[in-house]
């Protein structure tokens, strides 16, 4: 794994950005390349505002980067992540799960203190407290 910020500037200790799972990495490869985008793109993962947990994450793939992303590359796959994003998710492991219920991609946050039934939704120690309700696409309303 090489993990760079732009511009590029190599990181000693990869271990601590994230963690890309055999599977999630098997699957954002297929998807990049049916969209025939493997060579030019990076899956950026991204939080935002939102979701009942007060966070939320995203993913997009894109060709543009920003002076604070950090690019990850896994065997030539590659990912980005905002300076801003990096302060919440740094640490987690992306995978890909496929199950009765459906699939998609799951991140497990060493920095979420809860996060939504669906997974897509958490909220950190400095986010505070969480909107009530749920969200749309799980059960914790």
């Amino acid at each position: 794994m090489t993990v760079m910020e732009t511009p590029v500037t190599p990181s000693t200790d990869t271990s601590s950005v994230l963690t890309i799972t055999p599977l999630a990495l098997t699957k954002v490869r297929e998807l990049m390349a049916a969209k025939g985008v493997e060579a030019t793109h990076a899956l950026r993962v991204f939080v935002a505002g939102g979701g009942c947990s007060g966070l939320q994450y995203g993913m997009a793939f894109e060709s543009n980067f920003d002076t604070y992303d950090t690019i990850i590359e896994m065997d030539g796959v590659r990912f980005v992540v905002d300076g801003t994003s990096m302060m919440y998710v740094e640490g987690s492991t992306i995978d890909f799960v496929d199950s009765l219920m459906g699939g998609g991609f799951r991140i497990d946050n060493p920095n979420a203190v809860s996060s939504c039934g669906c997974g897509s939704s958490f909220r950190t120690k400095e986010n505070g407290e969480a909107s009530a309700g749920g969200c749309s696409t799980c059960s914790s309303h």
